[in-house]
Order: structure tokens, then C-alpha cells, then sequence
């Protein structure tokens, strides 16, 4: 990874392939993943990006596809949840990587009573990876991660962590944003074009790599260590940027 990087990202091309995070690069944080209100600039921006983009534009999201569905409303996108564990391409169909579910089980089990002692921390079951959020309770981060640390290990199977901001989750091993990308990629409408990918979380590195390993346009959104090529400020100017693209101007 490098340091932060001042260069603005090129202007886009309608041509492109657009792999957007969605929590922090689309839509500014919240307390609670439930807390976050989406406006209608924000579907209208992404329905026009859509469009203009011949449906070369896939949301790719720790969140579930079920819960970004309920955010989106009506639109009716490719989406990759849970870091590509769960992925809707753009015909519809739905691919998963299944976590094991008697290891997952164990360590929602071991759980139960930290989160009685320690009612800052929260637990998110996402169906296929399980979070453990300490937004709340930031002085419960180390234990947090060595708790979780810990878990992984004594649950066995194939799985490993992701760390996120004021997260720390659970998944299956060997599949992440960068391999939803890369899937989406041997896809129409997305195969054959140059790839963008914009995010903000260390979550997001997986794509920026994969992005950058393909030749594309990865954007990190924010300050902090990167392997992305560019930087935008925040959600407001990462909205501009894909604004200004609709518009044909930088």
C-alpha cells in the first residue's frame, strides 16, 4: 500500500465499467448500518449512470443484497453483498460462496455473552459472514480484533477476517471484492471494458488490486494508506465526480 495520494482521478468515459462501494464512498457513514438514509439524488445519479453506461455498473458491498435491495428501492442493479460472498449479475441470476454454517454458528454462540457484558459492541449476522462492530465502544477495538481473531481459529473451516472501519467481520476465505469484480469482468456488459473501482475501507483494497492488476481506474475515497491510483475527498466529491461524467465534462 502507499500513502494518501493528491491526484484526482481522469475523466470518466461512458464506455467504462463502474464497481461502486456503497457505505462511505456512495453514502456517508452512519452510527448503524441501519441508520443510513438514502436520497433521491443518489438513485437518480446511479440510475443515470446506468443507463449511460449500457448497465455497466454493479454496487459491491459488505452489506447483504437483501439490505441493499431495501435501500435502492425499486432499481433494479448488479450487486455484489457481503465483500462478493453473494453476487446478482446483470441477467439476474444470483451466485453464493456459502460459509461453513456449523463454524459460523459456533462463533455467533461464543459471542452471546460479550456482547451481554459489553453492550457497545454490535453484533451483525449478515446470513453468510458475521460482524462485530465497536463504533460504540472504540476502546474495545484491540479485544474486539483478538476476540475475533481468536474465534476464527478455534471454529476451524475455511474462513478468515476483514477488517473494516470500526468492524471487524468473519467470512469465508479466498472470495472478495476483488474476485466480484474480476467475475463481473468475464460478464456482459461489463467484459471487454475498462474497470473502475471507487471505494473508501481497507474492504475496498481487495478491488483497488484487482482493478489496478487489470489496468483500470481505482479511487480511493478519503485519506489513509492505498494501493488506488487516485483519491477523491469524500462521498460529496465522489458524487460530483460521476456527476460531472454524466455531463461529459471533468
Amino acid at each position: 500500500m502507499t500513502g494518501a495520494r493528491a491526484r484526482r482521478p481522469p475523466a470518466a468515459h461512458a464506455g467504462w465499467a463502474f464497481f461502486l462501494d456503497v457505505d462511505g464512498t456512495l453514502l456517508e457513514i452512519a452510527d448503524q448500518p441501519s441508520s443510513v438514509q438514502v436520497d433521491t439524488d443518489l438513485l437518480e445519479l446511479v440510475a443515470q449512470l446506468h443507463e449511460l453506461s449500457g448497465g455497466a455498473v454493479a454496487l459491491i458491498s459488505g452489506r447483504s443484497i437483501s439490505d441493499l435491495e431495501a435501500l435502492l428501492g425499486e432499481a433494479r442493479l448488479p450487486l455484489a453483498g457481503q465483500h462478493g460472498l453473494e453476487r446478482r449479475d446483470a441477467a439476474g441470476r444470483l451466485w453464493i460462496h456459502a460459509a461453513p454454517p456449523v463454524a459460523k454458528c459456533a462463533i455467533k454462540e461464543s459471542l452471546a455473552p460479550v456482547l451481554d457484558r459489553h453492550p457497545g459492541l454490535l453484533l451483525e449476522d449478515k446470513g453468510l459472514t458475521l460482524s462485530l462492530h465497536y463504533r460504540h465502544a472504540p476502546h474495545l477495538a484491540a479485544y474486539a480484533h483478538r476476540l475475533m481473531t481468536r474465534l476464527m481459529r478455534e471454529a476451524g473451516g475455511e474462513l478468515e477476517l476483514q477488517k473494516g472501519k470500526c468492524v471487524i467481520e468473519i467470512k469465508p476465505a479466498g472470495v472478495d471484492k476483488g474476485t466480484a469484480v474480476a467475475e463481473y469482468l468475464t460478464e456482459s456488459p461489463f467484459r471487454g471494458r475498462h474497470p473502475v473501482f471507487i471505494g473508501d475501507d481497507l474492504n475496498d483494497e481487495h478491488g483497488f488490486a484487482e482493478v489496478n492488476r487489470m489496468g483500470g481506474t481505482s479511487i480511493k475515497v478519503g485519506t489513509g494508506l492505498s494501493c488506488a491510483a487516485y483519491r477523491l475527498s469524500g462521498v460529496a466529491a465522489v458524487r460530483r465526480w460521476l456527476g460531472d461524467a454524466l455531463k461529459g465534462r471533468q
